[in-house]
């Protein structure tokens, strides 16, 4: 076996009860105040929370094997979490974790043993009970060898197969006594062995996470953590200015960072970048037709539309697959703007007035401004682009209903190239496929590239057929990529993290047993 070991390291208002807790606010310690710009949160489960709002509150709550450090998102850092140690095999298959002794789940759901864990993949696996299901699709068994120890056995050799155990998406550890309790449940009522354990949430108000002192790391500095509804960005500003929030997600505009360093409030700029792409739906014609999704990506400007973005928080795409991710590759290159030849290729297509598509689109910050600068592009090459501007929800449920020609949609998942074109660019997961997940273009060219990566030993081979999808997916045309979008906080100079922000995989400056916030 070959060894590799780290250090260790030291729903009341929804007419749920709320857990009792053995740690309740304490009065000595200060409660801190964050809006990530929520207009609510739908779930707390961490095996269904796929929106940003709704990670950045889980993402406190619970523990993988393994985890990012605070404050980073580089996948070559994962040190030991819920585990103190792990073993693999010499044929990469077979993974052995020693899990930490005397790991305490909040309120009074016990000590966190292999049993936990063993339910807890399984229960990600399962696309009943998981979002994630796909990640671990190559598991062939997890198996409790005594308390505290788990084996997991895969298909194949999978080289980020620490991520998938990390404190993201699908590898978070939930209490198994907890959950088969709740059941569907378990979204109001979530129990993991975090720093915060959920006490409240009250709809369209706020979520009340309170200090877990039995968390192995230690006592946190807070007492909890009140998470404001305040998705209107001039209230929330307000409400940060005048001091009632400690936290708040700014707005990912220069203009706006600009203005926050120009009244000293200390912003934060990080990783990863959601990574904002135009999917083009060929199942709503004529986008079946590739010289009108061909005609598209001549009519988007990117350059343009980067410029309103900004410099500080925005990094052009030129490939599918982010910048940053292993397996990233631009040698495709990028599409070329050009309005006569969008024209010229529109007639081609027996469309020489023009066409009309229909697109749902969010009413966020984040979204609507550059779809409306997508909007007056292609106006000018004569495709007509209706939009429906409804609330972030309704949105993401229409998408996944294929209502929309053009879904713009942007995502910050694990940095390696499997995880955007599985998600996203494999047939498999089309939109309203038995294992759908995000490919609304119904994109299936490069299936056999993005399998037969998944299932390689070869590290060199892999990156090859990573190259080859991209480049089928670009000359198929089955979306645009925009840019990548950096993470925009602001905090109170009271609130100390405890940790050097660089970066935050759930999207959220993670909350520690070390943040601090002075007081006044």
């Amino acid at each position: 076996m070959k060894t590799k070991m780290l250090p260790m390291l030291l729903a009341a208002a929804l007419g749920f009860g709320a857990l009792t807790l053995s740690t309740a606010h304490a009065a000595d310690r200060p409660m801190l105040r964050v809006s990530s710009g929520a207009a609510d949160n739908a779930t707390f489960d961490p095996h269904r929370a796929t929106s940003t709002h709704d990670k950045g509150v889980v993402s406190q709550m619970f523990n993988g094997l393994v985890r990012f450090p605070p404050g980073s998102a580089d996948p070559a850092k994962l040190e030991p979490d819920l585990a103190e140690s792990w073993e693999v095999s010499d044929d990469s298959r077979v993974w052995t974790f020693k899990l930490r002794q005397g790991v305490k789940f909040h309120g009074d759901y016990g000590e966190m043993t292999a049993e936990d864990v063993v339910y807890s993949i399984e229960r990600a696996a399962d696309p009943k009970r998981s979002s994630f299901a796909s990640t671990f699709a190559g598991v062939v068994k997890v198996e409790a060898l005594d308390d505290y120890t788990v084996r997991v056995t895969l298909k194949h050799p999978d080289a980020g197969f620490l991520g998938r155990v990390s404190d993201y998406h699908a590898g978070n550890i939930v209490s198994k006594k907890a959950a088969s309790e709740a059941g569907t449940n378990f979204g109001a009522q979530p129990v993991g062995t975090g720093p915060f354990a959920f006490q409240e949430h009250v709809t369209q108000q706020h979520v009340r996470l309170v200090a877990h002192d039995d968390y192995f790391r230690g006592k946190p500095q807070v007492a909890g953590i009140m998470y404001r509804m305040i998705p209107s960005d001039s209230a929330r500003e307000l409400a940060f200015t005048s001091g009632e929030v400690d936290i708040i997600q700014g707005k990912r505009e220069q203009r706006w960072v600009q203005n926050a360093k120009k009244r000293n409030h200390p912003v934060d700029i990080f990783e990863p970048a959601e990574f904002r792409i135009l999917h083009l739906n060929r199942n709503i014609k004529p986008l079946d037709d590739i010289r009108v999704r061909r005609a598209i990506a001549a009519a988007v400007n990117v350059d343009q539309i980067l410029q309103y973005v900004g410099s500080d928080v925005g990094t052009k795409g030129c490939s599918v697959v982010p910048e940053g991710y292993l397996g990233h590759d631009c040698s495709a290159g990028t599409y070329k703007h050009d309005v006569e030849e969008a024209k010229r290729l529109l007639a081609e297509a027996g469309y020489p007035e023009g066409i009309t598509l229909t697109s749902i689109v969010s009413n966020i910050s984040a979204q609507l401004p550059i779809m409306e600068i997508v909007q007056a592009q292609l106006a000018e090459a004569g495709i007509k682009l209706n939009m429906e501007v409804v609330d972030h929800a309704t949105y993401q449920a229409r998408s996944r209903k294929d209502q929309s020609a053009i879904v713009f949609y942007g995502a910050a998942r694990f940095p390696v190239a499997d995880a955007y074109l599985s998600e996203f660019f494999d047939s498999a997961s089309a939109i309203g496929s038995p294992t759908a997940m995000s490919n609304f273009s119904h994109c299936s060219v490069a299936d056999e590239d993005i399998r037969a990566a998944r299932v390689e030993p070869d590290a060199q081979k892999q990156l090859e057929l990573w190259k080859e999808a991209q480049r089928k997916i670009h000359e198929d045309v089955c979306s645009l990529p925009l840019f990548g979008l950096k993470q925009v906080w602001v905090h109170s100079p009271k609130v100390e993290y405890g940790y050097e922000l660089e970066g935050a995989l759930n999207l959220a400056p993670p909350v520690t047993e070390q943040t601090r916030v002075a007081a006044k």
